[in-house]
């Protein structure tokens, strides 16, 4: 339970932040860059993995983050030191990936992530996300605190080796079950030196929770956004960022004071426009917005 004392400071951290975050912004922004997740391209670059980071880096992205690597695969094709390079030939940097957990958040077994840990270290990545759960996992509130355990020592694994794991959110994490929701059970019972949260903007949203109440109850918890807007029309398609519904510009307000560090663009759905077309405007409305 938080004691009177941490209270007032995290209110004092809060207050403080809501006086001067525009200011922050302003300020900091020549140390802020855009990222995109590649999921955004899913399409595009198991074909083409070499045209679409060309793409990426010309669309005024200067970050990416890849998934679905696996030690056969690599990243579409490219082990992770030719996979390296061909950021950095297109001046780009990766500081963090998604990659699939369910082998160690089910059975335990840590083959696979130590080959997670191996590639990141090779790309430069700072921080190894789960992005996403089996359902099977979270039913009881004692399957939130076992995942959250299990969490824990993935992030203590991660540490061994110089990295950080992160969680991903979508939308299931906010369902209550006996008087509490897993995304509560994941910022209680995880270490905040071992787990570390990228917030994903559209589904906090989309699931009626506001991403400026968990920052401020939640203060530096939180190493990365994405940033992915909700369409106008149908709240399950996404679009462009700054076409839609989702308020950037003040939830924005807030990263200092979550611990952001990295703004990451993801679309997962496209109408009529051109991904690429799409991508370049949500970097250029991001950009704006963060000042940079």
């Amino acid at each position: 339970m938080t004691n009177r004392r941490t209270f007032l400071t995290q209110a004092g951290l809060v207050s403080a932040g809501l006086m001067i975050a525009p200011e922050l912004l302003k300020a900091m922004g020549k140390n802020r860059v855009v990222g995109l997740q590649l999921y955004s391209l899913r399409d595009q670059i198991k074909t083409d993995v070499k045209g679409v980071i060309a793409k990426v880096a010309a669309a005024g992205y200067k970050e990416v983050e890849p998934f679905g690597y696996s030690k056969a695969d690599g990243f579409w094709g490219l082990n992770a030191q030719d996979f390296s390079k061909l950021l950095k030939d297109n001046g780009l940097s990766t500081p963090s990936g998604h990659f699939e957990f369910d082998s160690f958040l089910g059975a335990g077994k840590t083959d696979e992530l130590k080959t997670y840990i191996e590639a990141a270290n090779i790309t430069g990545m700072e921080y190894v996300i789960v992005p996403h759960l089996n359902d099977a996992y979270i039913k009881t509130v004692s399957d939130f605190n076992n995942i959250a355990d299990k969490l824990n020592k993935a992030g203590e694994l991660c540490k061994q080796s110089g990295l950080k794991l992160g969680y991903h959110n979508h939308n299931f994490e906010w369902k209550p079950v006996d008087g509490t929701t897993f995304y509560d059970t994941i910022l209680a019972k995880t270490d905040p030196a071992l787990v570390s949260m990228e917030m994903d903007l559209y589904w906090v949203v989309r699931t009626g929770q506001d991403p400026k109440a968990i920052i401020k109850a939640h203060p530096g918890r939180f190493f990365a956004f994405h940033i992915k807007d909700m369409d106008k029309t149908n709240h399950e398609k996404n679009t462009e960022v700054g076409n839609g519904t989702i308020d950037f510009k003040s939830i924005m307000g807030y990263a200092k004071l979550g611990g952001i560090k990295h703004f990451i663009v993801e679309q997962e759905n496209y109408t009529d426009i051109d991904p690429y077309v799409s991508i370049t405007k949500s970097c250029a409305y991001v950009k704006s917005i963060l000042n940079v």
